[in-house]
């Protein structure tokens, strides 16, 4: 790391993927955050049945499984832990864990490690809190009301206004986060429009879904949301690799760039996504405490952590972008897989 002033995308690139930084350490993120798939396996139970879903969709025996940003295969290994009680017999699943740091030791070895997503696979592609740390140029309009690249000093997060913003990106700013005035601040999407269109384009057939917080065109917080964390508290962000780096993420102008094949995308809020996938906080009946209290207690754990799954103002406000394609099977994806795991 050095001292140079340099834009956030390519500051945030380095700190976070490139030699040394915060997504490449052996504790990997669950050591400074805790995601839905850390909070409760009925996160991981409720993908296993969308999972079985869109096999269904798909009219097949054989599905795959793309977990995007798998952290430590936290996420695709709760999953295949929850299939058998939910699939049907028959069911072939064939699991991928896509993610930039080295394959943790002890995973199932059913599951296949890569650095990409795999081309042309047919089920569902999952990627959870991964959009919010695909890094963005940050903007800021100066006093005149020009909009500016943020450039940031890499040894302590301090900032300054550089260049105008041009081309392409102007043209983003102009369509999906018009400035709010002098002082106002915009993470620029772009690069995640693109890197989620990309990670559609895999798809052969089947339904990709991005989970994250997010906001929309609407509702702009008007001074970004560019932050950090470390051991699970939120800090400033330095782009020094010791920090998570992360902002929130414009779902609809992701929507928008992976639509494929004239499928329409549905964004809604992971309450009503998980709800519909059997995940509810209601509490168990107080009757079962008298005649299963075991089971009542048991039951009530349950409602708990669905309850913090689902929450307002917490993980239940994190948006479902749901993109479905159609495009057609493409047998030889799959290839160089270690094998399906049978259910």
């Amino acid at each position: 790391m050095t001292d140079e002033w340099r834009g956030w995308q390519e500051a945030a690139e380095t700190a976070l993927y490139g030699d040394g930084g915060f997504y490449r350490s052996l504790e990997g993120p669950a050591g400074h955050f805790r995601t839905s798939v850390h909070a409760s396996p009925l996160f991981a139970t409720a993908v296993a049945r969308l999972l079985v879903r869109t096999a269904r969709e798909l009219g097949t025996d054989a599905v795959d499984l793309v977990d995007l940003g798998a952290g430590r295969g936290e996420l695709v290994t709760g999953v295949l832990a929850a299939l058998p009680g939910i699939a049907p017999a028959g069911l072939s699943v064939r699991a991928y864990a896509v993610e930039i740091a080295g394959r943790p030791a002890g995973l199932d070895p059913r599951i296949e490690w890569c650095a990409e997503p795999p081309p042309g696979v047919r089920g569902l592609l999952f990627a959870n809190e991964w959009l919010d740390n695909v890094p963005t140029p940050v903007a800021e309009t100066d006093a005149d009301g020009i909009d500016r690249y943020v450039l940031v000093r890499t040894a302590d997060g301090a900032e300054r206004l550089g260049e105008p913003v041009t081309g392409a990106d102007a043209a983003w700013l102009r369509r999906w986060w018009p400035s709010a005035g002098p002082g106002s601040r915009a993470e620029i999407g772009r690069p995640r429009d693109e890197a989620w269109a990309r990670a559609v384009s895999t798809l052969s057939a089947g339904l990709a879904v991005a989970v994250d917080y997010a906001h929309v065109r609407q509702s702009r917080p008007p001074f970004g949301t560019l932050t950090g964390f470390r051991a699970g508290r939120e800090v400033q962000p330095v782009p020094d690799g010791s920090c998570d780096l992360t902002s929130h993420v414009a779902l609809d102008a992701c929507a928008a760039a992976g639509t494929v094949g004239g499928e329409e995308p549905e964004v809604v809020d992971q309450r009503e996504a998980l709800r519909g996938l059997g995940v509810s906080g209601e509490r168990p009946s107080l009757a079962l405490a008298s005649t299963d209290p075991a089971g009542y207690v048991r039951a009530l754990a349950s409602a708990g952590e669905a309850a913090e799954l689902t929450a307002r103002g917490g993980l239940g406000d994190f948006g479902w972008l749901m993109q479905r394609v159609t495009r057609g099977p493409c047998p030889a994806a799959a290839s160089g897989a270690t094998g399906p795991v049978g259910v």
